[in-house]
């Protein structure tokens, strides 16, 4: 005589599902474990996104340095060696160049395109004047305009140095009830006005002399190194402000 405990089959088949071996709950017992791995995953993903580029990055990185130079560079040696059309002809055969390597960099195409229209209008205004130095006045009027706005932007007191730093990184319009750092703001956007100013200035006064030599070493000194120092005396004005802002406490849970 059997009992219902003692079937030959029964406690094995039972104790197996209570396992978790056999049967549907198996299964559900093993894709739990996977879809919480797929939740972590995202989670972590989540947690940890993509850094975003660097304001370096974004201005074309070192190699940033090198593309503004070469047409400048290559325009002085094609004009000295055979002339303005050469020096026209070399300078966009650069640009051209330059932007392949652009793209084949994978670079975004407002640089490609910024690159090769930069460089044919100076040419073209070179060409129309029928004189090298005429590949610089872009270049001269353009820091009179970048100038003339960043001043302007600090006298409405909407100094552009805050409204880049603050769209760069994503934080909006909050920091103008800030008033010790729209004033930190205003003295970087204050640098940046003395920077074009005294590219103005230097390079218009070689133009006057026909300095063509010097007029281009001034315009690549005057470039990204300049740029560079610029970017770095903000960087000193801006943050040392903005790591001393108290953060908002945590809600109380």
């Amino acid at each position: 005589m059997s009992s219902a405990g003692s079937s030959p089959h029964g406690p094995t088949e039972a104790g197996t599902t209570a396992s978790g071996g056999s049967g549907p709950d198996a299964a559900a017992d093993v894709v739990r474990p996977l879809a919480g791995d797929d939740d972590r995953a995202a989670a972590e993903a989540a947690a940890d996104p993509p850094a975003k580029p660097t304001l370096l990055e974004q201005m074309g990185g070192p190699m940033g340095m090198v593309d503004s130079a070469v047409p400048v560079a290559v325009f002085i040696l094609g004009n000295t060696l055979g002339g303005l059309g050469w020096g026209i002809g070399t300078a966009l055969g650069s640009a051209v160049v330059l932007a392949g390597i652009r793209l084949a960099r994978r670079k975004p195409i407002t640089q490609v395109v910024s690159g090769i229209f930069g460089v044919g209008i100076a040419a073209f205004i070179a060409y129309r004047t029928g004189s090298a130095k005429g590949f610089f006045l872009l270049g001269i009027w353009s820091s009179v305009a970048y100038g003339a706005a960043f001043a302007l932007s600090i006298l409405v007191r909407w100094p552009l140095v805050g409204v880049i730093w603050e769209l760069v990184n994503s934080r909006g319009t909050a920091w103008r009830a800030d008033r010790r750092l729209v004033r930190r703001y205003s003295l970087a956007t204050g640098v940046w006005v003395l920077v074009f100013a005294a590219r103005f200035f230097v390079q218009n006064f070689l133009y006057d002399q026909d300095e063509v030599g010097w007029l281009a070493t001034a315009r690549i000194v005057m470039g990204y190194p300049l740029w560079l120092v610029a970017l770095g005396i903000t960087v000193l004005l801006v943050r040392g402000h903005l790591r001393s802002r108290p953060t908002a406490a945590p809600a109380a849970g």
